[in-house]
């Protein structure tokens, strides 16, 4: 049943003209038509049987080459076919399924594959918009040489591709502050993850004499030795404002989509120089990411949306509770100077402040919108003052400019006058 429910118009018309010619065949009692009546009904039959069996023995995986690339950049999708039977196929319409803003869903036709025949096919996908997009599953239309039947066929497999947001690289910055710790630009913090203390402990067998503690020995009346040096991180926090009324514009060229991307070039920069980052947005924290796992920092902003918050209460509380940040780093968007206030004080001596101001004027400038009134730009320009008296370095960055130009004043401390 499930072959002859795959006759194509043209099997069915093979069909139907045979009945009628069997039919004929029987009333008038001639054999010849009996016999072409036969020929004609066994064809679509025949057909069907064969592209039936074909039907479940052909196997499929797929391969992302990258699997994680950044908007506007492409990967290729390769397809590997095998048909895992003695037996030859007919004719294969192969068809992937994508999302739209992949493209346009890849179509291929493949003659015939010989019995235990592979056959590869290769396609780019890539999009303007972060994400992560499923690929698969792939569908199949086997189709027999005359085309009296056509089976389709879809595989359960499917894969991910991660679109990023765009990494600009960045000028290396020298981030000097009063900073605790050893290190020449960066805070350092013992990694939460150490298992000594400075404090001397009980002496163990095989610990080596050089490291015994006289004066702990004497006070406590047994044997102390030094514990082994910490290890040291670096660490600082990454705020991302994601407030949807503190943007403006839409698609990839908007506001939130450019602080989106200037997050993630600043996690990575500072990820390669090896700082431990939290991200923390006005939903409060969101990521702790590793120094030297940026790829976890850009899968969570591929898929970071904006919010329907109207302030950054949660975030300013989560950078205040982490504790032991010697950086950190704002991508803001609208500030009122109450805000601005409140993110003011969380730097003090032995932290290092950036922010990056979003100059939204020039947004709705650039798109002719003339709702960046009076009272706003006097709040961003209170805002700013605000942030700068604080002790922060405020970068300003207008639509069409390039992170990169603006990031040398992060190190200059002229900015936070």
């Amino acid at each position: 049943m499930i072959g002859l429910k795959a006759l194509t118009p043209r099997g069915r018309s093979f069909l139907a003209s045979g009945v009628a010619a069997l039919l004929c065949a029987l009333v008038l009692g001639e054999q010849d038509l009996l016999r072409v009546a036969v020929l004609i009904i066994a064809m679509p039959l025949l057909a069907s049987l064969v592209v039936t069996r074909t039907r479940y023995r052909l196997s499929c995986t797929r391969r992302l080459s990258p699997a994680r690339v950044q908007t506007g950049e492409e990967s290729t999708v390769t397809l590997r076919l095998e048909n895992v039977t003695r037996l030859p196929t007919g004719l294969l319409l192969v068809e992937d399924t994508l999302r739209y803003t992949l493209g346009t869903r890849p179509r291929f036709v493949l003659d015939r594959m010989e019995p235990r025949g592979v056959r590869e096919i290769d396609y780019k996908v890539g999009s303007d918009l972060r994400g992560r997009f499923p690929i698969g599953p792939l569908s199949l239309r086997i189709a027999d040489p005359f085309g009296l039947v056509e089976l389709t066929r879809s595989f359960t497999a499917t894969d991910t591709l991660v679109v990023t947001p765009e990494v600009v690289p960045l000028p290396p910055v020298r981030l000097t502050g009063e900073y605790s710790g050893g290190g020449e630009s960066r805070t350092r913090s013992v990694a939460a993850a150490g298992d000594d203390d400075v404090a001397p402990r009980e002496y163990r067998q095989g610990d080596d004499l050089r490291r015994v503690h006289w004066r702990s020995t004497a006070r406590r009346g047994e044997l102390m030795v030094r514990r082994e040096e910490q290890e040291w991180q670096s660490r600082g926090a990454l705020l991302l404002d994601t407030r949807r009324h503190a943007h403006r514009g839409d698609g990839p060229r908007s506001s939130f989509e450019v602080a989106v991307s200037a997050a993630a070039s600043i996690g990575v920069h500072l990820s390669a120089e090896g700082l431990a980052l939290r991200l923390v947005t006005d939903q409060g924290a969101r990521h702790v990411v590793d120094s030297g796992q940026s790829w976890s920092l850009l899968d969570t902003l591929a898929v970071i949306r904006q919010s329907t918050a109207r302030s950054l209460e949660h975030g300013i509380g989560a950078l205040r509770q982490g504790g032991g940040d010697g950086l950190i780093i704002a991508v803001l968007g609208a500030l009122d100077p109450e805000e601005a206030r409140t993110l003011a004080r969380l730097r003090h001596p032995g932290v290092t402040a950036v922010a990056v101001l979003l100059d939204l004027a020039s947004w709705d400038q650039a798109s002719g919108n003339a709702s960046w009134d009076g009272v706003a730009a006097e709040n961003a320009r209170t805002a700013r003052s605000v942030l700068a008296g604080g002790g922060w370095r405020v970068l300003d960055l207008p639509a069409g400019a390039s992170l990169a130009g603006v990031w040398p004043e992060a190190g200059s401390k002229r900015s936070a006058a």
